[in-house]
């Protein structure tokens, strides 16, 4: 079974967001960045079915130079290689379609890509992908289980949860509990140096063309001023919620 995991380079959360040229910009000074959460979670599924079930894992990104340091991250993790397409991430089905050219070029039986990414939440890209490369898809995907040709899987659905049979070729979108958060992989010294060993592929773009451009960025309003009131005035606290708060 061959599995490409999709894996996004996205700010850490604990980096201060800021946007340049009129709001129009997301700037990157000083920023960390990580492997997207929801991408590791599918990582660590796909590294299972290669050490339970032989298959190959390669991890894929579309995006320039600089995320290659999140491939190389990757790579320690345990993928066997990885393909960069050399694109700017412009907007969900420009990477899309750059993505469904690696899919069909590489053959592969499983895409595993996070549900969304957490910079700009889209949650768009897998099900194009899946679209284009004609594979089933099944989103919001906590379980995941291959036998043969036949996949068993479990997603989040409003109020419970929800379980599908399908088959190969596949796009899932994973998210938390597609494995348990403590069983995360975290790279290990003998990896890293692994990783420095390990094919990381540059391919050509496709020439997809964005279809959304993003006008203008804006930050949450910052948080008010906070009031105290006294523990004996009850009745201001209640104006206070009612009325300014307007919780109850």
């Amino acid at each position: 079974m061959k599995i490409l995991v999709c894996i996004s380079h996205v700010p850490d959360t604990t980096s201060k967001i800021n946007f340049t040229d009129g709001d129009t910009k997301f700037d990157t000074n000083g920023v960390q960045y990580v492997i997207n959460p929801n991408d590791e979670f599918g990582l660590t599924r796909a590294m299972w079915f290669k050490e339970k079930q032989g298959a190959s894992v390669d991890v894929v990104n579309v995006g320039g130079i600089e995320t290659e340091p999140t491939l190389r991250k990757a790579l320690a993790i345990g993928a066997d290689a990885a393909i960069r397409v050399d694109a700017e991430a412009k907007d969900g089905f420009a990477v899309a379609k750059e993505l469904a050219k690696v899919v069909i070029d590489g053959g592969y039986d499983l895409v595993i890509a996070g549900r969304e990414s957490i910079d700009y939440n889209g949650g768009m890209v897998p099900g194009m992908l899946s679209g284009l490369t004609g594979a089933n898809f099944v989103t919001n995907c906590i379980s995941l289980e291959i036998d043969g040709n036949n996949a068993k899987a479990i997603r989040e659905i409003d109020g419970g949860k929800e379980t599908v049979n399908t088959s190969l070729p596949l796009v899932i979108g994973g998210q938390k509990g597609l494995v348990e958060e403590s069983d995360l992989r975290i790279p290990n010294m003998r990896g890293i140096m692994m990783a420095r060993k390990k094919p990381l592929n540059i391919v050509e773009p496709a020439g997809a063309n964005a279809d959304t451009i993003a006008n203008s960025f804006e930050k949450p309003a910052p948080k008010g001023a906070v009031k105290l009131v006294d523990a004996d005035n009850i009745d201001e606290l209640i104006n206070l919620l009612h009325n300014e708060a307007k919780v109850i």
